[in-house]
């Protein structure tokens, strides 16, 4: 699918962006991989950490505010992937107009550039804090997936398809909890705070997420929004997991955060279907008809919500400690 096609991924230097340059160089041989990102600093690391792959790696120096820049980079892309945005919560909180420049302002100048440029697909990763938003980054992410979703009824005849793939924060990425708990534990500390002892969280890879926009780009037919079927956990398990027999003092949820992630609510439940490792939940719109429904699915129950609080898979902190590979003796 992607052999010999050009990929551009905006906020490319990212975790995610890294992912799925390795992935994609390890299993597919593209003609170019186009990492788009403001961090001159991070383009050099990257180059370096993939200097055998110098004639299939370019780097621009730009930000998805500049349409201009963007519609130079866009010059015979065939597939797009969306990543950049203003992620931290209380960041966007504190400054909402800079939230909204880049993560919606950025999301119009994407789809712009896309529809002008020839580009053939956009997968944008979206979060689920976009669903039933309570703080500003998930209000201007659930904007951004409204943007993306309704561009298909603007392609017209051309071969551009644009959905969404959705989930929580990444295990392990600087936006998980996993991270700051990794911080106190190497400083030597026996206490591991928790905002809420009621609380859990989806479980996904970095790989999980790659692997999900791969089958978005392969299988879209426009304005679906891709969903993985994945474990919960309790955040005290996982504290638990990090440092057996550790005190955890409830300190109390922070503003703008929630007990539980939900990927699907209720009213989306009419709108979804469930397949064997995934849901997608497929537009409202009329220009989008049931035959662009993909095979293999089944329509979920009326009132179906998946949750991480009520999710029917569960990680105990055994299979958590598997998965993070710690090793509780220090060898």
């Amino acid at each position: 699918m992607l052999n010999h096609k050009i990929i551009l991924i905006t906020g490319g230097t990212g975790s995610f962006g890294n992912a799925f340059t390795s992935y994609v160089l390890e299993h597919y041989k593209p003609k170019k991989i186009i990492i788009y990102s403001r961090d001159e600093y991070k383009q050099f690391l990257m180059a370096n950490k993939y200097k055998e792959y110098g004639d299939v790696l370019r780097f621009f120096v730009g930000d998805v505010r500049d349409k201009d820049r963007l519609y130079r980079a866009f010059d015979g892309v065939d597939y797009v992937v969306h990543a950049a945005a203003l992620k931290q919560v209380p960041a966007c909180e504190y400054n909402p107009m800079e939230a909204v420049k880049t993560n919606i302002d950025g999301a119009m100048n994407i789809v712009d550039a896309a529809l002008d440029c020839g580009v053939k697909r956009v997968v944008a990763l979206s979060t689920d804090k976009a669903v039933n938003p309570i703080n500003l980054y998930g209000g201007t992410k659930l904007v951004s997936d409204k943007l993306f979703i309704a561009a298909n009824a603007y392609s017209g005849q051309k071969d551009v398809r644009f959905s969404i793939v959705r989930y929580g924060n990444v295990a392990g990425s600087r936006g998980s909890v996993i991270p700051f708990f990794r911080n106190i534990i190497e400083q030597g500390g026996s206490s591991l705070p928790i905002t809420d002892y009621r609380m859990t969280r989806f479980w996904i890879s970095l790989e999980q997420g790659v692997g999900l926009v791969i089958k978005a780009l392969a299988e879209a037919k426009g304005g679906e929004t891709f969903i993985s079927k994945i474990p919960s956990f309790k955040i005290t398990d996982l504290a638990q997991a990090m440092l057996p027999g550790c005190t955890m003092p409830e300190v109390g949820i922070r503003e703008g955060e929630k007990l539980h992630e939900i990927m699907v609510t209720r009213e989306d439940s009419m709108h979804t279907y469930e397949y064997e490792k995934h849901f997608i939940v497929y537009p409202h719109y009329n220009w989008w008809g049931e035959q662009k429904v993909l095979p293999g699915g089944k329509q979920v129950e009326p009132g179906f919500e998946y949750s991480s609080g009520s999710n029917t898979e569960w990680l105990g902190t055994e299979d958590i400690r598997k998965l993070l590979s710690l090793d509780l003796n220090g060898n």
